[in-house]
């Protein structure tokens, strides 16, 4: 039995050893398909792999117009704008207009109470009539000093009357007639006083000045004005709301572009997409420092035929300094792009050699020499430029025709996230 169950358990293990050499074979057979997949998909993604981005953002000049343009803000203002005070104190009795009323050179705005000056009129009146007869009793007193003098000039003629007594009919004439002139005088003074209570009975009455449309209206019936050192503003009246103008603040490096007669856009927030036609009328000398930034005020005339622009609304005002139609142009972007410097072995930029300045009127763009995927190249060329208009720049000369200029660069480190996808 020992020598049977001895063969029985050879016979397992060589079994035993035969399945598993079987085993490792199916195992090896997956792997060698899985590798066989994995191989044959690597080599499909590398032969239907898109070719790498361009390295270079590129564009060609153009041909189209070129205007150079000056922006500033400024507030909207009638072109007349009358301040209407009063130059009596008092109480307000009527107020004829309200805001927004219509009125013409002449009308009736307001009444301030006149009894107070009527009463000094009549005041002064009486002293004026009171001091003409005083006046006239000086010139009767004069008179009779005139007789008295002439009857002892007789006398003294006739050696019946001293030196002395004449000398004082003499005195006695004089003052008389000095009376005379100083109660003609008075009167001149009192009248002086009347006819400036008159005028003061005058300015109760408030009249408006122009032709126009009340924009302001300070005052209400019972309300006291006081005009002691200088007249309060009652009334504003705009002349004409259909011509206004704007005073812009315009920057100190943009000022120097800008003269009377040039032709300017003004835009609201209250009318999107509408814009009013206006010109330059005046660029002023004097100075705005605001924080330290210094502007210049330009006036700008607006047409306002519909009156939609209203006193006070903030504009925006674009002037149109010079124009060029038909220029060569380029980005903006090209003059302003400046080529990556290579990396080191150190994965730092390779310092390069700095550019040489440009000249006044001069600007420098790179011109791709080579579009070789992978390989791509470009030179600098300076150029002659022109004006711009923000976006695009007239070139006057420098640039070949139909040359590609480098306008940006593709990020390196999204290309080489891109190639680790692959």
């Amino acid at each position: 039995m020992s020598e049977r169950a001895a063969i029985t358990d050879d016979v397992r293990r060589a079994l035993a050893a035969e399945e598993g050499g079987r085993r490792w074979l199916r195992r090896l057979a997956a792997l060698g398909v899985v590798a066989l997949l994995v191989g044959g998909g690597l080599v499909f993604r590398a032969k239907n792999r898109p070719a790498p981005p361009a390295k270079f953002v590129t564009a060609q000049p153009s041909a189209g117009d070129v205007a150079e343009k000056v922006q500033a803000t400024g507030a909207v203002q009638p072109v007349l704008q009358v301040n209407i005070g009063s130059q009596v104190n008092g109480r307000v009795a009527k107020v004829h207009v309200d805001f927004n009323s219509v009125v013409k050179k002449g009308d009736l705005l307001a009444e301030i109470d006149p009894i107070q000056y009527g009463a000094q009129v009549s005041q002064v009146s009486a002293q004026v009539a009171a001091q003409r007869a005083n006046l006239e009793s000086s010139k009767a007193n004069a008179a009779a000093a005139q007789v008295a003098f002439e009857r002892v000039q007789r006398l003294h003629q006739q050696s019946l009357a001293s030196k002395g007594e004449l000398d004082t009919a003499l005195g006695q004439l004089e003052v008389a007639k000095a009376q005379v002139a100083s109660a003609d005088a008075q009167i001149g003074a009192i009248q002086a006083q009347l006819s400036q209570s008159q005028t003061n009975v005058g300015w109760t009455k408030i009249y408006s000045p122009v032709d126009g449309v009340v924009v302001t209206r300070s005052i209400d019936p019972g309300a006291t004005v006081v005009a002691s050192f200088q007249a309060p503003v009652l009334f504003v009246i705009a002349q004409d709301l259909r011509k206004m103008r704007v005073m812009a603040d315009v920057d100190e490096a943009d000022v120097g572009k800008l003269k009377e007669g040039m032709d300017a856009e003004a835009v609201v927030d209250a009318f999107p997409g509408e814009s009013f036609r206006g010109s330059v009328q005046q660029v002023r000398y004097s100075p705005n420092n605001v924080q330290g930034v210094v502007t210049y005020s330009a006036v700008v005339e607006v047409d306002n035929p519909e009156e939609k622009l209203r006193p006070g609304m903030t504009a925006t005002i674009t002037i149109k300094t010079r124009e060029v139609k038909g220029a060569l142009r380029v980005p903006n972007a090209a003059l302003r792009y400046k080529p990556t410097p290579p990396m080191g072995p150190n994965g730092k930029p390779v310092p390069q050699p700095p550019e040489p300045p440009l000249a006044k009127g001069t600007g420098r763009v790179f011109v791709v020499t080579s579009e070789k995927l992978g390989d791509e190249k470009s030179e600098p060329r300076t150029v002659q430029i022109g004006i711009t208009d923000g976006l695009h720049t007239e070139i006057t000369g420098g640039l070949p025709a139909g040359a590609k200029i480098v306008t940006d660069e593709v990020d390196d480190q999204e290309k080489k996230k891109k190639g680790k996808m692959f």
